[in-house]
């Protein structure tokens, strides 16, 4: 049979059937996922425009007049508080700059002092040593009566320092009042670069025991670090004791560099961990130890924190000195500042620090903050929480001794600081709802004493009748305490008031010799010490003195701990 005559261009119709249909599904699907994608960002900006929309209406409608700029604000801190994290934080630029000026730099145009507010009036709390303000005779206790011809008793502190401030080599006047004198004095000075200091001292002790403080981490700690050892040794130290307990931390670079001078080349000091991968580094010492086999301590409690134990966890993690004290405060995330518009700073987490063997530094905030009924008070006012190694997982050193992660550095040794008697606490703890005024009292009564005995040395004593005499001066500084509350908190309240006064006598080293004799950790730092010659021998000493492992506690899971980081992954 004939085959059927075909009709002209059908089969080019059919041939284009199945193409179009490809063509238009692959339209319609992929439009619907490029639209996909365009709808997530048109998404955030439809929030976005949403929150300018809701400002808007706020400002121009609410019953009442709005600052727009506030709600703002109060916008961002949503932002941040959402976060959950206690260390992110926007800083408007203001407090930028303070922070930079005071924290970051250390260094400022000023005349050189502490101050705060007592009795309704700004008032010297101390002088800095070497600046024109300690020059020129101003004392603890001196309260500013005017500030370029402006009355200071309407003045915040905040106010008054941002006067006092200002481009070295320019000049403000002042008038002071000093307890004892009737007329306000005058005084001009000249302002200078002020530089605070990270290691405010250095001391010998007996045995060739060098103390160093660094109390804080700046961007010269390092520096004043290595000047102050290199200067004890000059003297004959043979022996170091670095001292962090209340150092509350700073810049991690910093950080790296106070541990480099104490680290053979090349061992770690602390790894970053983020989820951006800038934020992921090694840290390592970059240059010999600058003072090898020189045995030493550093002691920690849990005012230690940050870039502090970075440097307690690289010195204990590469066995170069023994810790002794209290487990630190395990504040182990990293902060970036962004720079915004305006001069604003936004800072925020964006890593954490995990010591040379791989143990996190970071504590919970429910760990960090949980008290049992172990805890006490010392004599200097902290809480003391004792041994804390249940539940810790174990790690090893670079040379195999046991140490502990799970947050916060343990120490090789535990020192309790000196406690007070449950009834001695009771009474403390009612102290407290005055503290406010009860520390108006201390620093009025210290400046009274130091004015009147001008004699007064290091190692003194207050006796019964002065306390006895402060007891009866409380009234006119608004403090209510029973008699019997203050006979049970004597001990307390001797120590507080005999350190309140030597720190206004002589300043922060003449507060430390006054204490010495009392500070249990120190001592326990200096027998540890004694006689040693190596590292290794402060180590081996250590460990005849280090806690019990507690019974069924594990090695740390790698797999574990790095779970435990929370980095997200990323996705293709």
């Amino acid at each position: 049979m004939p085959e059927p005559e075909k009709k002209p261009g059908l089969s080019v119709r059919k041939s284009l059937v199945v193409p179009l249909l490809v063509v238009a599904v692959a339209a319609l699907s992929g439009g619907w996922f490029l639209q996909r994608g365009v709808g997530r960002a048109q998404n955030v900006y439809v929030k976005a425009r949403l929150l300018q929309e809701v400002a808007d209406r706020v400002e121009s409608s609410y019953v009442d007049t709005v600052d727009k700029a506030r709600l703002y604000n109060s916008a961002i801190d949503g932002i941040i508080q959402d976060l959950h994290d206690p260390y992110s934080s926007f800083m408007p630029a203001k407090a930028y700059e303070n922070l930079r000026i005071q924290g970051i730099e250390g260094d400022y145009g000023g005349i050189g002092l502490e101050v705060t507010e007592r009795n309704g009036r700004v008032t010297v709390v101390s002088p800095i040593p070497g600046t024109p303000a300690e020059r020129a005779g101003i004392r603890a206790g001196d309260q500013f009566y005017q500030i370029e011809g402006q009355a200071a008793d309407t003045m915040t502190t905040d106010e008054a320092v941002a006067m006092l401030r200002g481009k070295p080599g320019t000049d403000v006047s002042v008038k002071m009042m000093r307890p004892g004198v009737d007329q306000p004095i005058p005084f001009t000075f000249t302002r200078e670069v002020i530089r605070l200091k990270a290691v405010p001292f250095a001391v010998m002790l007996p045995d060739s025991i060098g103390y160093v403080p660094l109390q804080s981490v700046l961007e010269s700690s390092s520096s004043e670090v290595k000047s102050a050892v290199d200067s004890l040794r000059g003297l004959g130290m043979k022996r170091l004791i670095l001292d962090l307990r209340g150092n509350p931390g700073g810049l991690l670079d910093q950080g790296v560099a106070v541990s480099d001078l104490f680290l053979a080349k090349g061992r770690g000091v602390v790894e970053t961990r983020g989820r951006a991968q800038d934020q992921n580094a090694k840290y390592t010492a970059s240059h010999p130890d600058d003072y090898p086999g020189m045995p030493m301590v550093v002691l920690v409690n849990g005012g230690s924190a940050s870039a502090a134990e970075i440097i307690a966890g690289a010195l204990q993690d590469n066995d170069r000195a023994a810790l002794v004290g209290e487990s630190t405060f395990g504040k182990g995330l990293v902060q970036t500042l962004y720079q915004l518009s305006g001069g604003n700073v936004l800072r925020l987490t964006t890593a954490r620090w995990y010591t040379p063997v791989g143990r996190s530094i970071n504590k919970s905030s429910k760990a960090r903050f949980s008290q049992s009924s172990s805890d006490a008070l010392s004599l200097s006012g902290q809480l003391v929480s004792g041994v804390d190694l249940v539940g810790r997982p174990l790690y090893k050193s670079e040379d195999g001794r046991t140490l502990y992660g799970g947050g916060g550095i343990a120490p090789d040794v535990f020192v309790a600081p000196e406690v007070l008697t449950h009834a001695e606490e009771s009474a403390v703890r009612g102290l407290y709802k005055q503290a406010g005024a009860f520390t108006v009292a201390l620093f009025n009564f210290a400046v009274r004493y130091v004015s009147t005995h001008p004699k007064l040395e290091p190692g003194f004593s207050i006796s019964a009748a002065d306390l006895s005499a402060f007891y009866r001066a409380l009234p006119q500084w608004k403090v209510e305490v029973d008699a019997a509350d203050f006979r049970h908190a004597r001990r307390f309240v001797r120590y507080q008031l005999e350190r309140e006064i030597a720190n206004q006598a002589w300043g922060q080293r003449g507060a430390f010799l006054q204490e010495l004799p009392e500070d249990h950790q120190l001592l326990a730092a200096e027998k540890l010490l004694q006689s040693t010659r190596t590292e290794a021998d402060v180590l081996r000493k250590a460990e005849a003195l280090a806690p019990p492992v507690p019974a069924g506690a594990k090695a740390a899971d790698p797999t574990a701990e790095a779970a435990a980081s929370d980095r997200p992954r990323n996705h293709t």
